[in-house]
């Protein structure tokens, strides 16, 4: 395991365009007039949230609100991922899926490419305005049991209209091998970990990434396949209340956010992905697992292997999150009350799993799930 900064990984160049900037790009790329503009919390892009008027075949009085996503300089060099991503995005909407969709550029185009002389190299960007969605991240509410089941359910239907529905000529772009996002590259973190420094939790990352080596990564081939949205966060997924009593609201899903961590993966991978991101909104985080997995299971049932494997993967998914931010915040200190969200309730959880141990935790969530 690499121990010091010395020689940290290779990193990608967030782009640092300015509001006037991304006005000018809106303007002379989409053929739009921008009213007001504001800069959205972003991990390795740059989103702005842009209100335009006097859109083609839209009165001047109206308004329309979009996303401007500007792609970090290394996913901007892979033209196909970026389109694939966005073909999928379109594919889902069009599915019944909340999903944003993108405002072609004044060509005829999904996106463009744009200069930024945002820093050293003047490094080119990839750019596209996408549709916004409205809702509360659910980071922002009291989340519930009932939300915990409903975005297990999203989980599992998402990957499998992807997965038996989506046809694309770039979809092969999604096997990234050693994209450090996908849950199957846990050991990869072994040289992030440097930005841990000695503590406490170096050692249960250190614990996760060597039984992860040993007891996931030789079931990986029993695993279903499919493709992941990758990062079903509570920050990525909308809701809206859906009753009228503030007391005990209903929620529904009324948006999808952030497809640039797609890539082949596993079922198993998802519903894992989803239970680590709830546990982090939850007063009672080691009881979400059962909920968030009822629902994934209400449309596909897991296999005894899969199951077997969610305390690990959910550990990883955690590990990934709490190493990268530490890494990520070394690199951009000005981006760290973004990139350290997770990391406040993050390293708390992950410590309770393990203190309290794996089989109770598994007990606890297929219990649970099974109750249902």
């Amino acid at each position: 395991m690499s121990s010091g900064p010395s020689s940290p990984p290779q990193t990608l160049t967030k782009p640092a365009f300015s509001e006037e900037a991304a006005i000018e790009l809106v303007d002379r790329v989409f053929g739009l007039k921008v009213s007001w503009i504001r800069p959205l919390p972003s991990y390795d892009d740059q989103n702005f949230h842009v209100c335009v008027s006097g859109n083609k075949g839209v009165a001047e009085e109206e308004a329309d609100e979009y996303v401007l996503k500007i792609s970090n300089s290394e996913d901007s060099q892979e033209p196909d991922l970026i389109d694939v991503q966005t073909q999928a995005m379109m594919f889902l909407s069009t599915e019944g899926f909340p999903s944003a969709t993108p405002y072609l550029t004044k060509d005829g185009n999904l996106m463009s490419l744009e200069s930024g002389d945002t820093g050293p190299g003047n490094k080119k960007y990839m750019v596209r305005l996408l549709t916004y969605l409205p809702g509360t991240p659910v980071a922002k509410i009291a989340a519930t049991t009932q939300i915990f089941y409903e975005i297990g359910k999203l989980a599992a239907r998402l990957d499998k209209a992807l997965a038996e529905r989506f046809h694309h000529p770039s979809v092969k772009s999604l096997h990234r091998g050693q994209f450090i996002w996908n849950l199957a590259n846990v050991p990869l973190l072994d040289q992030y970990i440097y930005a841990l420094g000695q503590n406490k939790y170096r050692e249960v990352v250190e614990q996760v990434i060597e039984q992860f080596k040993e007891k996931v990564i030789p079931k990986l081939s029993s695993f279903r396949a499919c493709i992941n949205h990758g990062d079903l966060n509570d920050h990525n997924i909308l809701v809206d209340a859906s009753s009228a009593s503030p007391e005990s609201p209903q929620y529904r899903v009324s948006g999808i956010l952030d497809f640039s961590d797609m890539s082949y993966g596993y079922y198993v991978f998802e519903v894992a992905i989803a239970i680590m991101y709830m546990m982090i909104e939850s007063p009672d985080p080691l009881q979400v697992g059962g909920h968030v997995l009822a629902g994934f299971e209400s449309v596909l049932p897991l296999t005894r292997e899969e199951r077997g494997a969610l305390f690990l993967l959910v550990s990883g998914r955690f590990s990934q999150s709490l190493v990268l931010a530490a890494h990520t915040a070394l690199l951009y200190p000005e981006n760290e009350a973004y990139l350290t969200i997770t990391a406040r309730t993050g390293w708390k959880h992950l410590m309770a799993m393990f203190e309290v141990g794996q089989d109770t935790v598994e007990k606890t969530w297929f219990e649970t799930a099974d109750a249902y």
